[in-house]
């Protein structure tokens, strides 16, 4: 960037330098086998300008120009931030995302929902409370809004490297987070959520996951949309669970009825649709010591006996509903494993009654 003839570098200019380097960091970071199909859903630098880029150059390269162009253009923070957004999109699950569910008081009314009201009311929200902070939208189909949210201090400028990403889908009561969120800056965004989407209340439910797509549906419940309509009435002989009657022929107590029986079982138990993909499921168990022998170390201890327990797995609903198919378990399951997708829950805390 060029200097004054003071040799300090003026105010614009050194915003222009902060946003030249979120440009840069951001491209940078895209694959070159997706540069083309990101930057033409960002639909900022158009098709003449992208004809004049190299794109088979080295990445650096490559990067630089793309900046200078995104300067010629006099591009934005905001310009930057959709950007990110839209990379962001392309790799949702690099991210970590909770849940929070939002209800209204009982017996109110449901307002008509305008989703620039809602943009407006929730960047509000926050420019009020905290001086320095940046909010970008970018709507996407199914009537979703995502959110990015760079936060500040009242003395430092918003870190637009540590962004939180909120998706929104508008006339729900559920909001998808994922970001480096400071404790101190979550009741700020649970407010904005909630006035502007005109509910009441918010909780954070007990469900993780880095599959965007899977906890939308089980929150929507979509899944058991699609179970409630496939082969309800096909015959259980005519239906496959692609499992083989004789895969397991060397096991000598195998037999023919019992097989029939746990595919029954697990397909009451999960359908015959894909799961939901959660990588995880966590039981956090609190327990007092019972004897009916009063003495010990472990009778006179007050505090409860705390264990963890964590199942973990690339596709963790489908592991299992394999886990009886394929003899490793009995069926049923315990109903503390299939209950996850309808509970909405791979968090779990278990006390005594």
């Amino acid at each position: 960037m060029r200097r004054d003839p003071a040799g300090d570098v003026g105010r614009s200019q050194e915003m222009d330098e902060t946003v030249a380097e979120f440009f840069r960091r951001t491209i940078l970071k895209i694959p070159i086998t997706e540069m083309m199909t990101v930057l033409k859903a960002w639909d900022f630098l158009s098709e003449n300008h992208l004809q004049t880029v190299n794109f088979r150059q080295r990445k650096e390269s490559l990067v630089q120009d793309l900046v200078l162009l995104c300067e010629e253009k006099r591009a934005s923070l905001n310009d930057a931030a959709l950007l990110d957004i839209i990379y962001t999109q392309f790799h949702r699950h690099q991210k970590v995302w909770d849940v929070f569910q939002m209800s209204r008081r009982p017996g109110e009314d449901i307002d008509l929902f305008d989703m620039e009201q809602f943009k407006s009311s929730f960047k509000k929200i926050l420019q009020r409370a905290l001086k320095n902070v940046t909010v970008s939208f970018r709507d996407t189909e199914e009537n979703a809004v995502w959110i990015r949210i760079a936060w500040g201090t009242q003395y430092r400028k918003p870190n637009q490297y540590k962004p939180v990403y909120v998706v929104y889908y508008s006339q729900t009561p559920y909001a998808f987070v994922a970001s480096s969120l400071l404790k101190s800056n979550l009741p700020l965004l649970g407010q904005a959520l909630t006035v502007a989407s005109k509910h009441h209340q918010i909780v954070k439910m007990d469900l993780r996951s880095r599959y965007l797509d899977s906890l939308k549906a089980i929150v929507f419940k979509q899944y058991n949309q699609n179970f409630e309509t496939h082969n309800s009435t096909t015959p259980l002989q005519e239906r496959s669970l692609g499992l083989d009657i004789n895969m397991d022929s060397r096991i000598i107590h195998e037999n023919r009825v019992e097989k029939e029986r746990i595919q029954r079982v697990t397909q009451e138990i999960f359908g015959d649709y894909p799961q939901p993909r959660l990588e995880f499921a966590q039981y956090k168990l609190e327990t007092k010591f019972k004897s009916d022998l009063n003495r010990g170390i472990l009778a006179e201890r007050e505090e409860p006996l705390r264990c963890l327990v964590k199942f973990s797995s690339p596709h963790l609903l489908e592991a299992l509903k394999s886990l009886a198919p394929a003899g490793i378990a009995d069926a049923p399951l315990s109903p503390l494993l299939t209950c996850i997708p309808n509970k909405g829950m791979n968090y779990f805390k278990i006390r005594d009654k």
